[in-house]
C-alpha cells in the first residue's frame, strides 16, 4: 500500500492510496481535482473511489467535477451533504481495494455525519493509516464536544494502534523533496500525538487539573475554548506549535501506562 499525500489550498491535504499489485487508487478527501489527477496520471494508476471523511467544501467540493471528468467514480461517505456522494457508509462497515482493506469509523464531533478511515493489508510489512482529518486534534470538537465524546469519536481512530501496534510513520523530508513527492514535511503516528495532543489525554489528571473539569465532555470543552484562544495569536497548529501549545498549557508528560 502506498500512500501519497497531497498539500493543497493553504493548509490541507488530499490522499492517493495505491493498491500496488493491482494498480487501483482510492482518493481521500478531494478539494482540487485537477491537481489529484496530475498524481493519478504521474503514478500509471486506475482512480475508482473516492472515500470522504465530511461534507465541507476544503474537503469535498472535488466530488462533483471529478465524477464528471471520471464517470463512473464511486463515492462514499457517512453524510448526505457530501458532494456528489454515491453510497452512504454505515460505522463500522469493510471495504476491499484489491490487497488493501478499510474499516470505517463513524467519528461525530467536527461533524455529525463526519467518518475516519482506517487502512491496512494483512501480513504486510507497510505500515497502517488512518485517515481522521477533523477528528484529531482541536478542529473536530469545534462546537460539539459533548457528541465527539460521548460518540467515542475520539477512542474510534485510535483502534487501528490498537488493533495493528503502530500508525503512520515517515522520516523527515526536505522541502525540495516534499514538493517533488507531494508529501509533507511534517506527518505524525498516533504515538507522537499522544505525546504532545491534549485532546486525545481528556480523561488524564494533568489536563483535568488545567482545565478545572472532571467529565470528558467539560475538560473538551475548556481545550476548545483556550485553543481558540491561542490560534488568534498564531498560525495554523502544526505538529511543532501543537507541542508548544501543549507545553504553554503545561500538559506535556509521558501518558499513563494502561
Amino acid at each position: 500500500m502506498k500512500v501519497k499525500v497531497i498539500p493543497v489550498l493553504e493548509d490541507n491535504y488530499m490522499y492517493l492510496v495505491i493498491e500496488e499489485r493491482t494498480r487501483e487508487a482510492v482518493a481521500v478527501d478531494v478539494a482540487v481535482p485537477k491537481r489529484l489527477l496530475e498524481i493519478v496520471g504521474r503514478e500509471g494508476v486506475s482512480l475508482t473511489t473516492v472515500l470522504t471523511t465530511h461534507h465541507h467544501w476544503d474537503h469535498a467540493r472535488g466530488n462533483a467535477e471529478l465524477v464528471r471528468l471520471l464517470p463512473g467514480l464511486v463515492v462514499l461517505g457517512a453524510d448526505e451533504r457530501i458532494c456528489a456522494l454515491t453510497r452512504r457508509l454505515a460505522h463500522g462497515e469493510e471495504l476491499r481495494f484489491g490487497a488493501i482493506h478499510v474499516r470505517c469509523l463513524l467519528t461525530p464531533g467536527h461533524t455529525l455525519g463526519h467518518m475516519s478511515y482506517f487502512l491496512w493489508e494483512e501480513e504486510c510489512p507497510d505500515p497502517p493509516a488512518v485517515f481522521s482529518e477533523g477528528v484529531l486534534w482541536s478542529r473536530a470538537h469545534t462546537g460539539q464536544p459533548r457528541v465527539c465524546t460521548e460518540s467515542g469519536a475520539l477512542q474510534r481512530p485510535r483502534e487501528g494502534q490498537a488493533v495493528m501496534g503502530q500508525g503512520v510513520a515517515a522520516p523527515p523530508l526536505s522541502g525540495k523533496q516534499r514538493d517533488e513527492d507531494d508529501v509533507p514535511t511534517v506527518p505524525a503516528t498516533l504515538g507522537e500525538e499522544l505525546l504532545y495532543n491534549p485532546f486525545l489525554r481528556v480523561a488524564e489528571e494533568p489536563v483535568r487539573e488545567f482545565t478545572g473539569k472532571v467529565a470528558p465532555a467539560d475538560v473538551l470543552d475548556v481545550l476548545c475554548r483556550e485553543r481558540a484562544s491561542f490560534e488568534r495569536a498564531a498560525e495554523p497548529l502544526q505538529p511543532q506549535a501543537r507541542a508548544l501549545l501543549a507545553l504553554q498549557w503545561g500538559l506535556l508528560s509521558t501518558p499513563r501506562q494502561k
